[in-house]
């Protein structure tokens, strides 16, 4: 009778242990799943569509790729001609939609004036439709495109705002930038966690036209594109960058982001322990994608701790499942006997 209670009592320690374990593995999926959604650079192919038919890809280019922007449209006609090749057209009854979406920009150096305020800032020169891949938060005002034909537009982040004017109130208002006058259409909120700063958020900001960083500014050229196209099956979208953008691959580096927190590539990033920092491609990440392999990584680790809690369980699983099948199936062998 002792020998059974101590039995048991062993059983009720193993049960709830086996509880305890699955319970720490939800609370990591969940924890996971929302530090892969809060990355909104990565989730523009779930903005575009809901249905999962398209993909995001991303191409960073070393300043030895010498990408243009004439490169950009070369691309955009080919993507277009072979969309049509292989039938895959616009459906909507909307006559303004469109079967993809891109963007692309360039780190640099500008310089703002505001009557005897200057400011030197880090800045990205855009391209394309750059803020629906960036919805960066803002404080007033709006977004501008890279597409509009007046390329004298600007947005600032709050520590701009207040060293140019003292105030963050300032959309519609004037800054020079090689002495030509450029309106502030908003002010963004620049995020300060350890993460941000650590990923090259850790000074001022500015955000304008890709002519005008070209014109005014310093920078080394195009070195990131993004898009959101067609994806009818797993990497058509990747494949056909992949083929079209016509980069030596020793000077690209190609991302899927829609897929990249995906559990396969968790295991991929485990696997790549070690090797995954090292980068033989003279590319500098900007900062959205410094960001997201961080947050790589810490999902990677957290999947390791996730794959280890769900084995005390499983194993728990098996332990009460075949002593009862081995129990039934003596019974079962004695009763025929």
């Amino acid at each position: 009778m002792f020998r059974i209670r101590i039995q048991n009592k062993k059983k009720c320690i193993w049960y709830c242990s086996a509880v305890v374990s699955f319970l720490l593995f939800l609370l990591l999926l969940g924890w996971t799943n929302h530090l892969a959604n809060t990355q909104d650079a990565q989730q523009m192919a779930g903005r575009w569509s809901e249905k999962k038919d398209v993909a995001q890809i991303s191409c960073f280019f070393s300043s030895k790729a010498e990408v243009t922007e004439d490169t950009i449209q070369s691309f955009e006609y080919s993507l277009k001609n072979v969309l049509q090749e292989a039938s895959i057209t616009e459906t909507s009854e909307n006559p303004s939609a469109r079967l993809w979406v891109d963007a692309y920009s360039a780190d640099g150096k500008i310089t703002l004036v505001n009557g005897k305020n200057t400011l030197d800032a880090n800045a990205i020169g855009i391209g394309g439709d750059f803020f629906m891949f960036h919805p960066l938060k803002l404080i007033t005002g709006s977004y501008f495109s890279g597409n509009d034909l007046m390329q004298d537009y600007c947005i600032i982040d709050q520590d701009a705002a207040w060293q140019l004017f003292g105030s963050n109130d300032v959309v519609g208002m004037t800054v020079y930038i090689g002495n030509v006058p450029h309106i502030v259409t908003g002010v963004v909120q620049r995020p300060d966690s350890r993460m941000d700063k650590a990923a090259g958020l850790n000074s001022t900001v500015v955000y304008v036209s890709y002519e005008t960083l070209s014109a005014y500014g310093t920078n080394n050229g195009i070195n990131h594109y993004e898009i959101v196209m067609p994806n009818p099956v797993d990497e058509f979208a990747y494949s056909k960058v992949k083929e079209g953008i016509g980069i030596d691959e020793k000077n690209v580096e190609i991302v899927e982001n829609s897929r990249r927190y995906s559990l396969p590539n968790r295991i991929k990033t485990i696997l790549a322990f070690g090797t995954r920092s090292m980068n033989g491609k003279a590319i500098i990440y900007p900062y959205w994608e410094n960001l997201a392999r961080g947050y790589e990584d810490i999902i990677a680790l957290l999947t390791v701790f996730m794959l280890l809690l769900s084995l005390y369980p499983v194993v728990t699983v098996i332990w009460c499942f075949v002593p009862v099948s081995y129990t039934h199936l003596r019974a079962h062998e004695t009763g025929r006997n």
